[in-house]
């Protein structure tokens, strides 16, 4: 089979970036993220293009990336939060091994904060991150193979569900 041997969704703040580095080191394979895909070719942070060009270009942008990513990476992918949104997305997924690794609103703010790099929470950051949730929770169980709660988990022993979920096996 061609195509990521494990594939990330979730909120931001679910750990995806960390928990892909973890996955890769254990299956002796790399790690891609699609944010920094993004923010290597645009050679400026996300919140950045979030402000300067808005939301539909960046989505534009993350497509794209996804698209890139999904074609040439052989190892863990980590998608943006969002990257689910897109239909054409979603349907590219559609049966590879995705795991979408779930949290919940605390966590989430504990973990993020108020971080500025975050553009969707810049408010009123539990309310916003309700909503996103309850829009995206469909989506990311859609395209999900399995679930991972993150919630008072270490990045480890998050690893070890996703090894556990998928039946893969570290070398």
């Amino acid at each position: 089979m061609s195509g990521p041997l494990i594939v990330l969704v979730g909120p931001m703040g679910s750990g995806k970036s960390t928990v892909g580095e973890l996955l890769a080191a254990r299956l002796g394979v790399t790690c891609r993220d699609t944010d920094a895909d993004i923010v290597a070719a645009e050679g400026r942070p996300i919140s950045d293009i979030f402000v300067e060009d808005g939301e539909p270009h960046f989505r534009a942008l993350e497509r794209e990336a996804v698209r890139t990513a999904v074609a040439e990476h052989t190892g863990v992918l980590a998608l943006g939060g969002g990257a689910i949104l897109d239909a054409g997305t979603r349907a590219l997924l559609s049966g590879l091994p995705v795991v979408y690794l779930s949290l919940g609103v605390e966590e989430a703010v504990r973990r993020t904060g108020l971080n500025k790099a975050r553009p969707l929470l810049a408010v009123n950051p539990r309310k916003q991150w309700r909503e996103l949730m309850e829009a995206r929770r469909p989506l990311y169980t859609e395209v999900a193979r399995a679930e991972v709660a993150t919630d008072e988990r270490t990045p480890e022993e998050v690893a070890e569900a996703v090894l556990d979920a998928l039946e893969l096996k570290d070398e």
